[in-house]
């Protein structure tokens, strides 16, 4: 029942609207906020009754929204361990109406009712990663997602129009999901893991294959060729059947070392590609200059099944295409940290960061774009032309002043009945566009492919100032505790300003968000300084001043 329903101090942070240290700060001031009820110390349960009921008497916010309260049930119903199973059976009622497999120890009705209500409010897509988000979150530790960007730069490197596709590392299906291919092939170890990926891709409408075991020892697509293939393998995996593979077939460029899986992965992706057709796979830095591993390096170079090397996000992107029957390998490779000019280069086009394939195959055949970047002949000069882009990004805030003014407040869904505010069928100039992944923003005209999770909202422009509504927006999505925490936006508390007053208050918010953009590229260009200086001391191609 409802009343025996727990949460976590990361779900009581999040029902609050405050920071986990906030409920720290409570658990240790007030003597009557609820004890917990059962987890363990390091991490305690408390009933969502009580903490519900603290809360209000504290005079405290409280929203718990429709989704919470089913995350909250599904997870109640039995112990973590088990909770991918019960995520998956979900899934599996959303995307079929199938029947839920009833234990006998939990009365489930509840769970249904909710569920059938959260996905008549939502869609049922977006009712299921709502809960798979809430399922990553709290199995963080035990659970790899590819990042947004990295899986977004990896569907674009596989072409606009893939076709086939297959993820024999798929986990829960994000990079499936993001390749934009006409039929999807997965296959993940875990079989609670694989049911939840399916139900991803089904309700998303796929045409999807999925099978749940180990594709290193179990390929469950033998002799299946994709028109392209991505990939995030579970890196450093000491036990991935080295003995039992030895003289695998599938090792055409070099039996993998024993300390390198990833380059088992590398080549059964490229024994899953038809000819001509590419390979996208994220891969350890570490693999593009290991010892053990040169000379499978060296044979992918020199068969020119090996096109690029990108580093993004903490760990390189390597992209390969399978070679063709006669076919003339290139003579030059990419190795660059700028995924910008990746798409460029496919194309033909003269781009930096080239380097010739003859000149790597020394006794290293390293492959790291941080050190051939750092061991070119303007290796000086690109340390002094980073110095520069970090120097010129000097963001500004906006300036503000305190104000002892209290608005009123109007929901967003309240500005909807009102007629202020309007969803409109397609996007146009000035509409206001939100997604779990975009901050909000006012639409500039610009061509763009929506997303089913994206809303779109078109404002009375006497009425309510586009800018600011996008401002509270994004405020919104950043007091939320985490980045994938999707919020009501129906609820979204918009402050009852004059017109005039908003156009003031938009232009503030457009400023600070102008100031955000302006100190990620400062923190990205200051990153890229840090990685030619470091590199170029090593090679000595830098020292310093005095």
């Amino acid at each position: 029942m409802e009343e025996q329903a727990t949460v976590t101090a990361a779900d009581i942070a999040r029902i609050a609207g405050v920071g986990r240290a906030a409920v720290s700060n409570w658990r240790r001031r007030y003597g009557d906020f609820p004890p917990p009820v059962g987890g363990t110390a390091l991490s305690p349960l408390f009933s969502l009754f009580a903490v519900e009921s603290w809360l209000r008497e504290r005079g405290k916010p409280v929203e718990i929204s429709l989704g919470d309260r089913v995350w909250q049930r599904l997870r109640n119903l039995g112990d973590d361990l088990a909770l991918g199973d019960r995520v998956g059976r979900v899934g599996s009622y959303l995307s079929r109406r199938g029947v839920w497999s009833v234990s006998p120890r939990y009365d489930d009705a509840e769970l249904l009712g909710l569920l059938d209500r959260f996905a008549e409010e939502r869609g049922a897509r977006e009712a299921y990663e709502f809960l798979c988000e809430r399922y990553v979150e709290a199995h963080s530790r035990q659970l790899s997602v590819t990042p947004e960007p990295v899986a977004t730069l990896m569907s674009r490197l596989i072409g606009p129009e893939p076709g086939v596709v297959l993820d024999p590392a798929c986990g829960l299906g994000t990079l499936l999901l993001a390749s934009g291919g006409t039929r999807l092939l997965g296959q993940v170890d875990d079989p609670a893991t694989s049911c939840i990926a399916a139900h991803r891709l089904l309700l998303a409408g796929a045409d999807m294959e999925m099978y749940g075991a180990d594709a290193l020892s179990m390929d469950s697509y033998e002799g299946v060729l994709a028109d392209a293939v991505v990939c995030d393998p579970p890196f450093n995996e000491r036990e991935w059947g080295y003995d039992e593979l030895i003289g695998d077939p599938r090792w055409v460029y070099g039996q993998p070392p024993r300390g390198e899986p990833e380059l088992a992965w590398v080549q059964h992706c490229l024994a899953h590609v038809k000819p001509g057709g590419l390979v996208a796979i994220r891969m350890p830095p570490a693999a593009a200059g290991r010892r053990t591993g040169r000379r499978i390096r060296g044979n992918l170079l020199r068969a020119g099944a090996l096109r690029a090397v990108v580093t993004v996000g903490g760990a390189d992107l390597w992209l390969l295409r399978r070679p063709e029957s006669g076919e003339r390998p290139p003579s030059r490779l990419l190795l660059t940290t700028d995924p910008s000019t990746v798409e460029g280069y496919l194309r033909g086009a003269d781009v930096p960061g080239t380097v010739r394939i003859i000149d790597l195959l020394d006794e290293e055949i390293d492959l790291s774009p941080v050190r051939h970047q750092a061991r070119g002949e303007h290796a000086g000069e690109a340390f002094l032309e980073a110095l520069k882009r970090f120097e010129g990004v000097r963001p500004e805030p906006p300036s503000l002043v305190v104000s002892d003014e209290k608005p009123s407040y109007v929901t967003l869904g309240e500005l909807l009945k009102s007629g202020v505010l309007t969803v409109p069928e397609s996007v146009e100039e000035g509409d206001v566009v939100a997604s779990p992944a975009v901050p909000a923003y006012v639409h500039n005209g610009e061509t763009f492919t929506a997303e089913p999770t994206m809303s779109k909202y078109r404002t009375d422009p006497e009425r309510l100032d586009a800018a600011f509504l996008a401002g509270c927006l994004r405020a919104a999505g950043q007091i939320a505790p985490t980045s994938s925490t999707r919020i009501d936006l129906k609820r979204t508390r918009i402050p009852r300003l004059p017109i005039e007053t908003q156009r003031a208050h938009g232009a503030a918010f457009t400023r600070l968000a102008a100031f955000e953009d302006a100190l990620r590229e400062a923190a990205e260009s200051g990153l890229e300084l840090v990685r030619l200086g470091l590199a170029g001391l090593t090679e000595g191609q830098l020292k310093p001043e005095n």
